[in-house]
């Protein structure tokens, strides 16, 4: 029999409770031995609750029991979690958890801690929910070069776009649903502005590469500057809107960005909608695979969290290979990619080709703006062109 404590008692670690006692023959029987909950930590008393029987209030009673051989961390942030963790590793126990800011900011230095002492830190959850996503990159993908990832990789944005695109809404209506519906935090910036993507395409990005990606390194925007107008142009064009977190080969070097980008019918992310999660991995050899299902939630969340459970009961004492270095990996500068963009500007026809030279237009039957796509070229570029022309109500990239 195995011990283990679960660090928070949320909406994932309920989940992870729940899992693990409904659960418990199957995940027994795939495990090789059963699975006991010893302990569950939380600041809060559950009077009634299952867990009552377990919860605990001090972590140094679950660091100083040598029963307890798996820790399973869902508070979330990084206070006290990363002290809690480390401590854990060193201690020789095993980690699982869902907390993506945790091992965005500390993964290398939290799997070398887990190598040393021969255990392992196991993080599936942190990226796309209930997708399997972390242990594919980790060990099926392995003979291939990762040419590019490239994920929507947060519910709440894509509810949001895929609202505003069927309905016409526009952006506050849609996130006053998507905050009533319990799809957003009452504060959504996390959400709305990036952060929460960014996170998770760093840690693809690191374990796709091998060496740290600094998530504060790589340009982030959100969606809030995207309007109903927008998606007008987009239905014109047969295109739809999303949010993506990328990460690319461009050339040998490695660009990363998290912004809104126009997909065409035939991109493999297009239909996916509402507040599923999907991720494209390119490799040289492979080609493309899409990987979608749900990004969030508590039980499908928790599955992920509770199927590296197993893999640390199969692995007691052998750390599982996670390719991932402390040495950061520069990335390409931003500016200096390529793309097409997408243009709404109140100017005319003639100052847009002065500014940007040939560029293909587009109707939306809006009046008093124009809208154009232009030619491939840098943000640097665009940023030059974009200036000189003024007047620029909006600009989406456009996705290849």
């Amino acid at each position: 029999m195995i011990k283990v404590a679960i660090l928070g008692y949320g909406t994932v670690g309920s989940g992870v409770f729940e899992i693990l006692k409904q659960n418990s023959e199957l995940i027994t029987g795939k495990a090789g031995q059963e699975v006991d909950i010893k302990y569950v930590l939380d600041l809060r008393d559950f009077p009634g609750d299952p867990c009552e029987s377990v919860l605990v209030h001090d972590y140094n009673i679950i660091l100083n029991d040598p029963e307890v051989e798996i820790v399973i961390e869902v508070m979330g942030g990084l206070k006290p979690a990363y002290d809690f963790v480390k401590a854990a590793l060193e201690a020789g126990k095993s980690v699982c958890t869902s907390n993506k800011e945790l091992v965005a900011k500390y993964g290398a230095e939290l799997i070398a801690i887990a190598h040393k002492n021969n255990r392992n830190f196991l993080f599936e959850a942190a990226v796309g929910g209930g997708i399997p996503i972390i242990r594919p990159l980790n060990m099926h993908i392995t003979a291939d070069k990762i040419q590019e990832i490239t994920g929507i990789l947060n519910g709440t944005t894509n509810y949001i776009l895929t609202k505003m695109d069927r309905e016409g809404a526009d952006f506050d209506s849609v996130l006053k649903q998507a905050q009533d519906l319990g799809y957003a935090e009452r504060n959504p910036e996390a959400d709305v502005e990036g952060f929460d993507a960014v996170r998770k395409i760093a840690i693809l990005a690191s374990l796709a590469y091998g060496k740290t990606v600094d998530y504060e390194e790589i340009y982030t925007e959100g969606i809030t500057k995207i309007s109903a107008e927008d998606f007008k142009y987009a239905k014109k064009m047969g295109r739809s809107i999303k949010l993506l977190a990328k990460c690319k080969n461009e050339e040998g070097e490695i660009v990363a960005s998290v912004s809104p980008r126009l997909l065409a019918e035939d991109h493999p992310l297009f239909h996916v909608s509402d507040v599923v999660n999907g991720i494209l991995v390119r490799g040289n050899m492979v080609g493309d695979l899409v990987f979608i299902g749900s990004g969030a939630g508590s039980l499908p969340t928790a599955s992920a969290v509770v199927s590296d459970i197993v893999d640390c009961v199969r692995h007691l004492n052998v750390s599982t290979t996670v390719v991932w270095d402390g040495e950061k990996l520069q990335l390409e500068d931003f500016s200096q990619s390529k793309k097409a963009f997408f243009v709404r500007t109140s100017a005319s026809k003639d100052a847009v080709e002065q500014a940007f030279g040939e560029v293909s237009y587009i109707d939306a039957g809006i009046a008093g703006e124009v809208g154009f796509v232009t030619a491939k070229m840098t943000e640097t570029k665009f940023a030059e062109c974009a200036e000189k022309l003024g007047n620029v109500i909006s600009r989406i990239r456009v996705e290849a």
